[in-house]
């Protein structure tokens, strides 16, 4: 009794767990209530049924419903169904009703008899407006089979975060039955730290009424077959409230987007591989450097698609115009060209020292893939594999370091392969697929033509400097009177290679022909036509033409050579007179540097550049002293992109004023100060110097075509 007191006690007046304020379903519907006593009159008329009809207590108490409220058409229906209630059936069902104003309502009832203590028997009628049940009756239904059916996880949670509602979705996302989550808190249900934003989500919601729409979720779910794959669900967090704006707590709805998510993913994985590979058409191949071309494909492949890349060069590709693929079983000899990282890793040290040969066995994973000509996928690392990719020590450094994936691919160009680039990852968890392949296949493919081209210009830089070197004098020959000094440096762009020339030619009447020359054109082509020029030379010096009718020779000769046009100095010098005479074909102006230290450019208007045809030029004569310097040199020392070409000469002129007195290393700061890194033209030097062996008469300058 105690018991039932406090129960009854509970649910009083205020307090919250028991009582429910006005707003409910009830309310919603307007329930009516009304008593018919056994001759059909209205004993009881409750408010509802005064707002559901239209008549108040004083007009219902009393009267006989059916002639109150019953159009006599319908009234035998009535009669029967009011018998049946009477004799203790119940009865539900629509039925019109005549309301005051006129109008006739469509009503729903429900009809039980009652017994007072007297055994008298009652009927009493529970009445609402049908077509708002219906309605009611239809929107529960859709509710019902939207929360049961629909295809998206959906909660209903109390204002305190108990779970009052789990839709079948939810509960094999929780992989827990709606049973075992109902009334839990959220963090019984979500482990942490999980919980902790979905909690603070609803908090928010709650407070504010703003729901929080599509926020992306990950983790795992049981309802997959594999555990460990990882889930992408786009939740959305409602407030919830009755008409009167009272909160009755809160809505979740969970939408997998793994696989929407899945294909942005990998859309944005194919434009991402799209704008690498368009970026490589412009990165790698930007200059005909072998060894760059490799570092700008390696720094490429590391920029998404592996933690380090490698570029392995088979050494026969520096030997041999057409290079063999090694005999499969056979080991190979590399050169590795280049080694990147991002971010930096332990295991890029397990690469060999780029520069060095080094020989592979024929196990190796790079080597078969050279042989085969083939890509190698090892997307899983083993203790095998990773032997096979390095000596024991590598593949030791490459375990510790956390390789588990690798890919290798060929480098291959019309038919030829080159080399490999080999990718691993570390860092990134993903093993390599054939996704990847394919991608690292294609950037391979666009990289390989360009260290392809570099190879090629390499081979004719190689060729041009060996010709260039061949038909360049070994030394400056002794001669009375002078003292030579020469340098000839080839252009650090392998483009620029095969043109410039010095020679020290002896005359017949004891003096010296000073000689420099710059065939226009690179590569073989010019280095052929620079050794035709100096040949000729040689030949007209013998005949002890003078300078102008010498460049004469020279022009006709020009004229028929695959590179045709070349400016030349030519100058005669003869120490003990300290007589000069020279003519120039278009070249850049001698230098003198007096034995007092005065510097002067020697510059009278030259004659047009070797190869028009039918030139004229002109002799110039010049007098030296004993002590003198004189500085021939092509435009690879003073012209640059950038500084013009006044600025420069004014430059060698300044260096030569406080030049040191040994001819050698004068040469070496010319060249250390006024050629810039990454110079694109060649450059020859001759320094010539009178020494003390006569006196210097006087002379008059002469032309002579």
């Amino acid at each position: 009794m105690d018991r039932y007191n406090a129960a009854a006690g509970s649910a009083g007046p205020g307090n919250d767990e028991f009582s429910s304020p006005p707003g409910g379903l009830l309310d919603l519907l307007g329930v009516a209530a009304a008593v018919l006593d056994d001759k059909g009159r209205i004993v009881l008329w409750s408010p509802e049924a005064e707002r559901l009809f239209g008549y108040g207590s004083t007009e219902a108490l009393g009267r006989y419903a059916a002639d109150l409220l019953i159009d006599p058409l319908h009234r035998p229906q009535v009669f029967d169904l009011f018998g049946r209630v009477l004799a203790g059936e119940s009865w539900a069902g629509g039925f019109p009703i005549r309301c005051k104003d006129g109008t006739v309502r469509q009503t729903e009832f429900r009809n039980v008899p009652l017994q007072d203590g007297r055994h008298h028997t009652y009927a009493l009628g529970i009445a609402t407006d049908q077509t708002q049940l219906r309605e009611l009756e239809t929107g529960l239904a859709l509710t019902s089979r939207l929360f049961h059916h629909a295809p998206f996880g959906l909660a209903v949670l109390d204002p305190r975060l108990r779970y009052l509602l789990v839709n079948p979705v939810l509960e094999k996302i929780y992989g827990r039955t709606a049973h075992e989550v109902m009334g839990r808190h959220v963090s019984e249900v979500i482990p942490a730290p999980d919980s902790a934003p979905v909690e603070a989500a609803l908090h928010r919601v709650l407070t504010t009424g703003e729901p929080l729409l599509d926020r992306l979720t990950r983790g795992t779910t049981p309802a997959d077959p594999d555990p460990r794959r990882e889930h992408v669900w786009s939740t959305s967090y409602y407030r919830l409230q009755d008409q009167r704006g009272r909160t009755l707590g809160a809505a979740v709805t969970m939408t997998d987007d793994t696989e929407r998510h899945r294909a942005a993913s990998e859309a944005s994985r194919v434009r991402g591989r799209l704008a690498t590979l368009a970026a490589a058409g412009v990165r790698i191949g930007s200059t005909l450097d072998l060894e760059r071309t490799a570092h700008e494909l390696a720094d490429i492949a590391v920029d998404g698609l592996a933690d380090v890349a490698a570029v392995d060069v088979l050494d026969v590709v520096f030997t041999a115009a057409d290079p063999a693929l090694p005999d499969i079983g056979q080991g190979a000899a590399f050169r590795p060209l280049a080694v990147a990282a991002r971010p930096p890793t332990e295991a890029a040290r397990a690469a060999d020292p780029v520069g060095e040969v080094a020989v592979y066995a024929a196990d190796r994973l790079v080597t078969q893939c050279v042989t085969t000509g083939r890509p190698v996928l090892v997307p899983r690392l083993t203790a095998e594999t990773l032997r096979r990719l390095g000596h024991q020590p590598d593949s030791d450094v490459l375990g510790r370091a956390g390789a588990h994936s690798y890919l290798a691919v060929p480098l291959s160009a019309h038919g030829c392969v080159l080399g490999a680039l080999s990718l691993l990852r570390v860092h990134d968890p993903r093993p390599f697929d054939e996704d990847d392949r394919d991608f690292a296949v294609e950037l391979a493919d666009r990289a390989a033509i360009c260290i392809d081209n570099a190879r090629w210009y390499r081979h004719e830089r190689d060729t041009a400097l060996a010709l260039q070197r061949s038909l360049l004098p070994r030394r400056a020959p002794d001669r009375a009177g002078l003292e030579i000094a020469t340098r000839y440096r080839p252009a650090d762009d392998t483009s620029e290679i095969g043109g410039d020339w010095y020679d020290v030619l002896p005359l017949a009447n004891g003096g010296t022909a000073l000689v420099i020359g710059d065939v226009m054109g690179s590569g073989v082509p010019a280095a052929a036509a620079m050794g035709q020029l100096r040949t000729a030379t040689r030949t007209l010096s013998h005949v002890g033409l003078p300078p102008a009718d010498v460049l004469c020779g020279l022009d006709r000769l020009a004229e028929d050579l695959e590179s045709p046009f070349a400016t030349c100095t030519y100058l005669t010098c003869r120490p003990a007179s300290g007589t000069c005479e020279f003519a120039s074909a278009g070249h850049l102006p001698p230098v003198v540097v007096r034995p007092d230290g005065t510097v002067e450019l020697i510059d009278p208007t030259p004659g047009p550049p070797l190869g028009i045809g039918d030139s004229a030029f002109t002799t110039h004569r010049l007098a030296l002293t004993a002590g003198s310097r004189l500085l021939l040199y092509t435009d690879g020392l003073v012209e640059t992109r950038t500084d013009a070409i006044d600025d420069r000469l004014q430059l060698l002129l300044k260096l030569l004023a406080k030049a040191p007195q040994d001819l050698e290393d004068t040469c070496d700061l010319l060249l250390e100060q006024m050629r810039h890194p990454g110079s694109r033209d060649d450059v020859a030097l001759l320094l010539a110097c009178l020494t003390p062996e006569g006196g210097t008469p006087a002379v008059r300058p002469s032309r002579r075509a």
